[in-house]
């Protein structure tokens, strides 16, 4: 009985942790247009934010008042619209992706949602591409999603275009519970994780890491 009684403690727990992702997570609810933008990112293959993640990528939006946004991976357009709507009524979000068929989706989404065209900037291309292109200092938010092999890269070109007091958020970043476990070694685990460390000793930024989604790592530019 004695080994028993820590053991049942520990499944408690995992349980209880495990109720309590799911319930931030369902915290706020997407409407319909949100769940079939969802639907599309299934059909077509691509990845999309969780909604916790969404949540909070809106919170921040709003709190940073963010008339600038970008985002890397478009998508079906997800993120986008948790993003538009913390994001004042003339704000631009600039946001980018490779595949255009992603993109005439998420513009679909975004007509559905009544948002004026003027308020968002599809860029079709490699973020490694377009982003060095876009004005230095200029931007309130930063969303890192879509390759993370790229990574080390987007983070560092993020960095460069937030203002003072700009965040750059990085989706992700806990990679399936893998980037946690010092034993997973695998190419892409590795590149997050050391994505993470360098933020983390980055002086130029203030990092938290928050375990919504899939893991949100956060950087505020000093």
């Amino acid at each position: 009985m004695d080994q028993e009684g820590p053991i049942t403690t520990d499944i408690g727990r995992t349980n209880a942790k495990a109720s309590s992702w799911t319930y931030c997570e369902e915290f706020v609810p997407e409407d319909d247009v949100l769940l079939r933008a969802r639907e599309r990112a299934a059909e077509l293959g691509c990845p999309a934010v969780l909604p916790g993640v969404g949540a909070v990528l809106q919170a921040l939006a709003a709190a940073l008042a963010a008339r600038a946004v970008v985002e890397i991976g478009t998508g079906t357009g997800v993120a986008s619209l948790w993003l538009l709507r913390g994001m004042p009524e003339d704000g631009v979000l600039t946001t980018i992706d490779v595949e255009v068929e992603h993109q005439r989706a998420a513009k679909d989404a975004f007509a559905e949602a009544g948002i004026r065209a003027t308020r968002t900037r599809t860029i079709p291309g490699r973020a490694s591409d377009v982003l060095p292109r876009l004005t230095d200092g200029a931007y309130d938010l930063v969303l890192v999603g879509a390759d993370r092999h790229s990574y080390p890269e987007y983070v560092e070109q993020a960095l460069r275009l937030l203002r003072p007091g700009g965040i750059v958020a990085v989706d992700g970043a806990l990679v399936g519970d893998r980037v946690a476990d010092p034993a997973r070694r695998d190419e892409v685990t590795a590149i997050v994780r050391e994505v993470g460390r360098s933020l983390r000793a980055d002086e130029r930024v203030l990092p938290a890491m928050i375990p919504s989604g899939d893991g949100l790592l956060l950087g505020v530019r000093r």
